[in-house]
This record gives structure tokens, sequence and C-alpha cells, in this order.
């Protein structure tokens, strides 16, 4: 019987494997959905499906470059354990050289994209999923560009639980700009500059930092003053030129950016798992329900 590509379809939604495993399973059942699912299911290929619903919130950032492109990106899996397989590691370098080849605009173009050995991205993963086990996402990337004369600064941190990429413009400084990386890394700032703090939230700072102060029995003549005073504080917190550099406390971070003639253009910051609502299970339970199976 000739295999059609809705069989491939069906047979990929019923399996979660991948398309041209799918496909080969049909071609030695000659056509028969049923003896291809349990070829598939010999073959250990059947089970990303199974794993869709698990909760990824393991993995790694990592960040690659390539002259004057840089991508950054975060693929997730369910245990650390696995994030430090080697056979994952090797996909997480294959998905980032496909990125910064290919530079998608979007997670399902990503996904949806062909890599050199034939598979889209999605089929990819999902056939990494059959040998090693575990659900396994392309979460999130950003590629980002340069001129000839400005810098990336990329930092991975704990073997990449906290990645980040700098761009550090007017400077050519790769050390200047990993420096730079590494202290955003450790202080987590929200923004660059203050110019990129809403006006509505610095209202909003402002209004509680004045309730903070007349709640502590402060004269109203000084209460102004007091709390521009720790609205500038509140900016060194969030804001990176503002922060104390934490190669040297005695200099800004913008001091130390011109100090190599650059300034900071953007940043982006990966946290591995970061707003994943991770299940907290309970182990002695879980081994009482696999036991309770048998």
């Amino acid at each position: 019987m000739a295999v059609t590509a809705q069989m491939v379809k069906e047979l990929r939604e019923k399996t979660g494997a991948g398309m041209m495993d799918c496909k080969k399973a049909l071609v030695q059942t000659d056509g028969d959905i049923d003896a291809a699912l349990d070829f598939l299911r010999e073959k250990g290929l059947s089970s990303a499906s199974k794993k869709a619903d698990r909760i990824a919130a393991e993995g790694i950032t990592s960040i690659l470059e390539e002259g004057n492109e840089a991508v950054i990106y975060e693929v997730n899996a369910e245990t650390d354990f696995v994030a430090k397989n080697e056979g994952f590691q090797t996909l997480v370098k294959e998905i980032g050289e496909h990125l910064l080849a290919t530079k998608p605009a979007t997670i399902d173009e990503a996904n949806a994209s062909t890599m050199s050995n034939g598979l889209s991205v999605a089929d990819h993963i999902s056939n990494a999923i059959a040998k090693i086990g575990e659900k396994i996402t392309l979460r999130r990337f950003e590629i980002r560009t340069k001129a000839d004369n400005d810098a990336f600064g990329p930092y991975l941190h704990m073997g990449g639980r906290i990645g980040v990429l700098v761009v550090l413009e007017g400077s050519a400084d790769s050390q200047a700009a990993r420096d730079i990386a590494m202290h955003i890394a450790a202080l987590n700032p929200k923004y660059i500059s203050r110019d990129e703090v809403s006006a509505d939230e610095v209202e909003r700072e402002r209004t509680v930092l004045t309730e903070q102060a007349l709640n502590e029995g402060k004269p109203e003549k000084i209460v102004e003053k007091m709390v521009e005073g720790r609205l500038g504080k509140y900016f060194e917190d969030i804001c990176l030129l503002d922060q104390a550099f934490v190669k040297n406390s005695d200099q800004k971070v913008r001091d130390f950016a011109a100090s190599v003639g650059g300034s900071v253009k953007e940043f982006i910051r990966y946290e591995v798992g970061e707003g994943i609502e991770k299940r907290e299970d309970n182990f002695a339970d879980e081994v009482m329900s696999q036991v309770n199976k048998k």
C-alpha cells in the first residue's frame, strides 16, 4: 500500500514521533496504522506525546556567535540531570546553529523550519525525546546583530542556568562586554537606564515611598526630599547604568562602559525556568502510585 502524507500525519498525531520515523514505520508495515503504532512502540519512538503535558522547567540557556550575529536561547527539559546529558547538550548546540543560520522570527516559525538533516526542528526534538525520555522544548530565543566596531558580551552562569547577552556599542572590547554581562547575571537589572522606566512605574514607586516616609512619622516638609533620595536608590536597584559595577564597587556601570569607549546598547537575560509554574511532586507518593499500578 502506498504511504500518503495523511497517513503519516495521522500516525504522528497519535504517537508524537518524528515525521520520518512515522513514514518509516508505515513503509515497514505496508501502511497498517495499528502495526505501525506497535512498530514505533517497540522502537521506543512513540513516547513524545505521552510527555506533552509534563512540565519542563529545567534545561539550559545557551549563546552562539558568528561574526556580527548572535543568538541567546533556552531549551527546557524536565530534570537537571537530563540537562547535563551529552545527547541533550548536542541537541541544544544543533538548535542554536540552526537558529543562527535561518533566523526565524517566532518559536512557531522556528519549530516548523527545516534543519540540515531534513527534519523540522519540532521533529528533531521529538526524536530526541524518544531517545532521552523526557519532555524537551525550545522555549524562547532572540537574535541580535552588531556593527563591526561593537562587541557582544556573552556570559553563561552555572553551566547555563543563567544566560546574558550584551551588545556594547562603540567599543570592540569583548572582555568588557562580557564583564558587564556577568554583572547583569548577578544583579538582574530590569532596564538599561532611567529613561526606560515608565512614568507610571516611577509615580507608583514615589507614592509608596511617600506613604512609607509618612508612616515613619517624618515631618511632611522633609518627606519630599527623602522620597527623591529613596527614588534614586530605587533606580540603582533596577537600572543597569546606575548600579555599582560588581568588579569595582567604586565605579558605576555607565562609567566602566565609558572607560572602554562604549555604551550598553541592549541586553537580554534568561534564567532557566523563570515564569514557569513548577509542579511540586511528592516523591514518596509518586513511588507508591507506580507500585499500586503493578
